[in-house]
């Protein structure tokens, strides 16, 4: 098993994962808010540059070169005015040394992922319209388009709602497990589910209600990539649940997040 450790920075913990032990990176926690990936960045690496996005729950993944181009051109896909302006996107995949990539979440799932071989990073924010619309394979095949190879990625998915906490309805259930259970319809998808060894669903008392392990899903969706379950590791704190270091959604109904980054090292 992958190892989680604790950091400080000025008496402020975060969270690292030793798969991705050589970058520099981290898992924040609600004590460093209200920084923005701007400050944060200077925890990680003082001479990286910081990239994040407006996030959408969609899966559309944006390297910082496409983010400076859709800045200059403007239109729709921008969000804001001057130096508060985002490009609307839930991934992003480096593609220069020293590069931050950042997200942020409540109680989606923070995936950071590494190239051991060429230095590459990307950063997704994966809830379960991501999960559903498969933000972290497209985010993957951004990477392989980029020189990446499957064997050499290295994969955290950091705190996140865990499946015993999350209700969600069948339907949702479905609509997501589309995704690694190839039918149209919800009732078949939702039984086939269950079956699974170590099943992304638990059952809820209420009818038409199931408990979603969003994590487990990403998961079996890299795995039916072709990555072994060593390439990827999963932290063992639910937001909901760690209320004394993670802002969560779904206990607080405010918007608040924690932000997740890691920084290129091309070799």
């Amino acid at each position: 098993m992958h190892a989680w450790h604790w950091r400080t920075w000025e008496g402020l913990p975060y969270l690292t994962c030793s798969l991705l032990e050589p970058w520099h990176h981290g898992f924040f926690t609600q004590q460093f808010s209200p920084s923005y990936p701007s400050e944060l960045t200077k925890v990680l690496h003082p001479e990286a540059s910081a990239y994040r996005l407006k996030q959408v729950h969609g899966n559309t993944v944006l390297t910082p070169k496409e983010i400076v181009a859709l800045l200059a051109e403007g239109g729709d896909k921008v969000d804001g005015e001057g130096d508060d302006a985002l490009v609307s996107g839930d991934g992003l995949i480096s593609n220069q040394p020293l590069q931050a990539v950042w997200v942020a979440t409540a109680d989606c799932t923070p995936v950071l992922i590494a190239d051991e071989k060429t230095g590459q990073v990307a950063a997704v924010h994966a809830g379960w319209r991501g999960t559903a619309l498969k933000i972290v394979p497209q985010a993957i095949a951004r990477m392989q388009a980029q020189g990446s190879k499957l064997q050499d990625l290295r994969i955290a998915m950091g705190p996140a709602i865990a499946g015993e906490v999350y209700q969600v309805s069948e339907q949702v259930a479905a609509e997501v497990g589309a995704t690694i259970i190839p039918h149209n319809d919800e009732k078949t998808i939702v039984a086939a589910l269950y079956k699974l060894p170590n099943s992304p669903l638990l059952s809820d008392p209420n009818p038409e209600r199931v408990r979603l392990d969003v994590r487990r899903v990403n998961t079996l969706q890299l795995e039916q990539l072709g990555i072994s379950p060593e390439q990827m590791a999963i932290a063992p704190y639910c937001t909901y649940q760690t209320p004394e270091y993670f802002f969560s959604y779904r206990r607080e109904k405010q918007k608040k997040v924690q932000w997740s980054g890691i920084v290129s090292n091309y070799l």
